[in-house]
């Protein structure tokens, strides 16, 4: 045994690469314990996700540290070795290197969080979490209408964000507009039918008139853009079956759905109520006459065959 110590202690490339070890096992525990130690006073999810990760990062950082310390005396030939292999190493790795620096693109310019719904590459979803290569979003969409979850996890590499538009539905204006169109029969009172709509979509939205209008000067302020309204709007259009009324209006990003539906039963429970006034159309065929049909029938006498 004491040989092996005076070996390990004369080997100086054994002795740094067991310290080098032990440290970081010493430091993956000083991890662990920090963790468990902030879970008793970080109760919220997204809180905890973030001291999660700042955690994993401290870590990281104070082994590299290490590392570098331990190894102070081998930079300089360490150094000589990356500069020459530099030119392989980056096209080797030019994926890697792209999604790390797309990973401290989102970081620093704010272009999402967790918890945001955004399209990333084609996927819509929510994100999840925010890897150094890749970020995983929580899919809604595809075979599922509206923009309910389908179930499928997604992982994308950060790189895109060089490459693709990055649509977020909920960092800076967590609204959208939406439209929802009723056909109506031609003879209808349009007037009614106009007041109509504009009413129930006032009562089922106008919780968020004052926060919408909130948001939106905020948006106006931060950047060049047109101070739109934020009030329901009902426009009419015209076309060879029916009168077209269509109803725009302002939503939270998570509520699409469940407000549309919630729009169209109250608006068609309005209409129901006031047939003489207000008809639905559909793409039916009414057959207005017919062109006379002259029948005529002739007896023709029986023939005897007297052969």
């Amino acid at each position: 045994m004491t040989e092996l110590f005076d070996f390990i202690s004369t080997n100086t490339t054994i002795y740094k690469l067991i310290i080098a070890l032990l440290g970081v096992i010493i430091i993956s525990v000083i991890v662990r314990i920090m963790k468990k130690t902030l879970t008793r006073y970080v109760k919220d999810q997204n809180n905890w996700y973030k001291t999660r990760k700042a955690t994993n990062i401290f870590g990281f950082i104070l082994a590299a540290i290490f590392l570098a310390i331990l190894y102070s005396d081998m930079l300089g030939g360490i150094t000589v070795v990356l500069g020459v292999a530099s030119a392989g190493i980056a096209f080797s790795l030019r994926e890697v290197i792209a999604s790390i620096a797309g990973w401290l693109t989102i970081l620093v310019g704010g272009m999402f969080k967790t918890g945001d719904r955004v399209q990333l590459g084609g996927v819509t979803g929510d994100v999840i979490d925010l890897g150094v290569l890749r970020t995983t979003v929580m899919e809604t969409g595809q075979w599922v209408d509206a923009d309910l979850y389908s179930g499928r996890i997604v992982k994308i590499a950060n790189s895109f964000v060089f490459t693709q538009p990055v649509y977020n539905y909920s960092t800076d204006f967590p609204f959208l507009w939406d439209e929802i169109t009723l056909p109506i029969k031609f003879g209808s009172d349009y007037t009614v039918t106009r007041e109509l709509i504009r009413q129930v979509a006032i009562d089922q939205l106008g919780d968020y008139s004052q926060q919408t209008k909130e948001h939106w000067d905020y948006m106006v302020r931060k950047f060049i853009i047109e101070d739109a309204t934020t009030e329901p709007m009902v426009t009419l259009t015209v076309n060879d079956n029916w009168v077209e009324f269509t109803l725009r209006y302002i939503v939270e990003y998570k509520a699409r759905r469940s407000t549309k539906d919630t729009l169209f039963t109250n608006i068609l429970k309005k209409i129901e109520a006031q047939p003489e006034k207000v008809q639905l159309a559909s793409a039916t065929f009414e057959v207005v006459s017919t062109p006379p049909v002259d029948v005529n029938i002739k007896n023709k006498p029986d023939t005897i065959d007297k052969n």
